[in-house]
């Protein structure tokens, strides 16, 4: 079976321009510009409700806004959970514990996250299984994550900050309507991120 495509402005990527080398070029820079925000490696209640509202608009059931602080770790500053109805207060590596806490390694094949940032672009998957370059990935297996949506998050100055995401575990079709939520949510946030720093 030939693997689809995911939809929604991203039609004409194939497969094989997924598979991205782990480097980040813009890793330091990026550090730098979360630290000018006042963006650190700590839960945002914000955030947190940011997170709390995609879920509850998509229908996913883990819903988070990651911030890639630096070379080797992303960071859920925002996350929620749908199991338990509640933000997630875990500080545990996501993949050491069976509820998703904050804390994953910006590895390619652990979590989604890596590739929108890389990418530049929100990216669908209604059933991550249909992908093979997303169907062994370590979360698949370690949490029963089967789809996911996210979107990148770009400030003014053409900096990815991290993502916004939403998924679930099971194949979930998050249509049209579930990309542009995610892209508006996305846009929103950034504003309200550079907000805060003119607001210091």
């Amino acid at each position: 079976m030939v693997p689809r495509t995911p939809f929604g402005g991203e039609t004409g990527i194939g497969v094989r321009h997924l598979l991205l080398p782990p480097q980040d070029p813009e890793a330091q820079a990026r550090a730098r510009r979360l630290r000018e925000l006042g963006i650190e490696a700590k839960p945002v209640p914000e955030f947190d409700d940011v997170a709390r509202e995609l879920a509850q608009r998509t229908g996913g059931c883990y819903a988070g806004v990651n911030f890639f602080v630096d070379e080797n770790r992303q960071y859920f500053a925002g996350l929620y959970s749908a199991a338990s109805d509640t933000t997630v207060e875990l500080e545990t590596p996501l993949l050491d514990d069976p509820v998703p806490g904050r804390v994953m390694p910006r590895d390619l094949d652990i979590g989604f996250c890596p590739h929108v940032v890389r990418r530049r672009k929100a990216l669908v998957l209604d059933d991550v299984r249909d992908f093979p370059r997303f169907a062994g990935n370590h979360v698949v297996d370690a949490i029963g994550i089967h789809s996911y949506l996210g979107a990148p998050l770009i400030d003014h100055t053409g900096m990815v900050l991290g993502t916004i995401c939403v998924v679930d575990q099971d194949p979930h079709p998050w249509g049209h309507q579930g990309l542009e939520t995610i892209k508006t949510m996305a846009a929103e946030l950034v504003e309200r991120i550079e907000g805060r720093e003119q607001g210091r």
